[in-house]
């Protein structure tokens, strides 16, 4: 049987860093007739036990402590969907319109392969030998099943891993580090494939889970265990899998039907909801 847990709130985005102008032009394009305060993406918890995210429409990088307090510490020109915090400190950003970019958690961005024109990055990961593997989503779908998974070598050479998925979204490695895990939103699945695939030739690819209903996965997380962790976007519902993909458990909201993406830390799996601005908390021991 299914095991269903209900999330508690554990922080909200304050009324007064909502944003409060006029819908840009990724709001036009994504949302249209709509305003947003915000959409958070890419919780990511640094050395101190700070959960940052990202404000995809506009620009920006949350900092919340482990009171539940935001603080807005940068905003730039860009729509960043995913930060990931390197074995340095520093971080990496895959952004919608200015690519991978490097960023030192202060004042100073640097572009990364800035000769490549991506369709629009959505989500990275980091492996442990300091590969970074990173989505290419675009507005890819079903009818363009055209988004590209890159891996950027540790070596800095540029892997085009995959170039035929509909919306590739989020991204994780196994506990081993042997799978790649992405979420094929438009699909409404979940692809693997080895990690250390033929060098001379793209991965063999399979379904590893298939969903339905709401949009599809968006985020990915895997745990201690091997378990992997998934956002259900539109649907107010995460799951979490076993190794082989059979379904452990469910955890719902109580408000918001728009879980972007997801972390775990100790016995907890936070979960970003972006209709509320919110951060959710979920007891995996109870």
């Amino acid at each position: 049987m299914t095991k269903i847990i209900t999330a508690t709130l554990w922080s909200r985005l304050p009324e007064d860093l909502h944003y409060k102008g006029e819908p840009n032009e990724w709001v036009k394009m994504t949302r249209p007739g709509q305003s947003l305060h915000s959409f958070l993406e890419g919780p990511e918890f640094d050395d101190q036990g700070n959960l940052w995210l990202v404000d995809v429409p506009y620009g920006r990088i949350f900092k919340i402590d482990s009171d539940g307090q935001w603080s807005l510490h940068h905003s730039y020109d860009g729509h960043p969907h995913s930060i990931k915090q390197k074995a340095d400190g520093s971080f990496i950003l895959t952004d919608y319109k200015n690519g991978l970019i490097g960023y030192d958690g202060k004042e100073k961005f640097t572009a990364l392969l800035s000769s490549i024109n991506f369709k629009g990055l959505s989500d990275l990961t980091i492996a442990e030998n300091g590969d970074v593997w990173f989505t290419d989503s675009g507005r890819t779908s079903l009818s363009d099943p055209s988004g590209n998974v890159y891996c950027l070598r540790s070596d800095s050479s540029l892997d085009h891993v995959l170039d035929n998925v509909p919306y590739p979204n989020g991204i994780a490695l196994s506990r081993d580090g042997k799978m790649v895990y992405v979420a094929a939103t438009r699909a409404n699945a979940v692809w693997r494939f080895l990690a250390d695939y033929p060098e001379a030739d793209r991965p063999m690819v399979g379904t590893h889970i298939q969903m339905s209903g709401g949009l599809g996965p968006d985020g990915l997380a895997v745990d201690d265990h091997g378990n992997l962790a998934v956002a259900h976007a539109q649907t107010g519902r995460a799951y979490i899998y076993n190794h082989f993909g059979d379904i452990l458990a469910r955890i719902d909201l109580p408000e918001g039907l728009w879980i972007t993406s997801l972390i775990y830390q100790k016995n907890n799996l936070y979960l970003v909801e972006a209709q509320t601005g919110s951060v959710y908390r979920a007891n995996l021991e109870e």
